[in-house]
């Protein structure tokens, strides 16, 4: 996978680039990731990139110029484009799993008031990562790189994002390690009973019982099987 990102602000994602897990799957080649400076791409003799809007009002908006150019040159026939924007599709995990499926990547992190609405003919999607206002696009865009290039195949163990939060549509069960015994709380005795099946039936009971609690929208969406049924309904009558 190639990803490309238009920031105004590409320093940014120096740490966010050579940190941890980003870092390893860049390094095995599993994902390329280039950050481009559009500032570049303007016309003005001092690189101006934003000018006030037509009609009035606050701030200053991105002039489409400088962008459309910077992705001229790098869209090709593979290339999805995605603006970051408090009016795009807010990002799910289901969303993150298909985007790690694309070849190419082009990511538009947006600054100041907004951008000149024209820019919008040249996007594929735009994405939002919660209903708040950053100053700009480029945090958000790192959530979005970041879930989806740990789903690349041999970035992380398959099996390690399999039972994260939202990738069965429940919150993940309870995680526990060494010690056994830490201020007066233990691990739960089933973890080290050695009882596959009776473990895995205690995290799909607790994986339950915190959606339930902490996001019961999930579970109302939730195409449910029998045996969750029937765990609800054992939870629903004990608390």
């Amino acid at each position: 996978m190639k990803i490309d990102i238009l920031s105004l602000f590409p320093e940014m994602f120096e740490g966010f680039l050579n940190t941890s897990i980003i870092k390893r799957a860049i390094d095995s080649s599993l994902v390329e990731v280039c950050v481009h400076d559009f500032r570049e791409f303007s016309l003005n003799k001092h690189k101006k990139v934003d000018d006030y809007p037509y009609g009035g009002g606050q701030g200053m908006v991105l002039m489409c110029q400088p962008i459309i150019d910077c992705l001229k040159t790098l869209t090709t026939k593979d290339s999805l484009v995605i603006l970051m924007s408090p009016q795009g599709e807010v990002l799910q995990q289901s969303y993150s799993q298909k985007l790690s499926l694309e070849k190419h990547l082009i990511i538009i992190c947006g600054h100041y008031e907004g951008f000149d609405e024209r820019i919008r003919d040249y996007v594929d999607i735009e994405i939002s990562i919660g209903d708040y206002i950053l100053t700009g696009g480029e945090l958000a865009s790192m959530v979005v790189c970041d879930s989806i290039i740990r789903l690349l195949e041999g970035a992380i163990r398959e099996s390690s994002h399999e039972d994260d939060s939202f990738s069965q549509g429940l919150l993940e069960y309870p995680q526990y390690t060494r010690p056994y015994e830490y201020d007066g709380t233990t691990v739960p005795d089933i973890l080290i009973s050695g009882h596959h099946e009776n473990i895995r039936k205690w995290r799909l009971q607790q994986s339950l019982k915190k959606t339930l609690r902490k996001r019961p929208d999930l579970i109302k969406n939730r195409q449910m099987t029998d045996e969750e049924l029937k765990m609800i309904k054992e939870i629903e009558k004990n608390d």
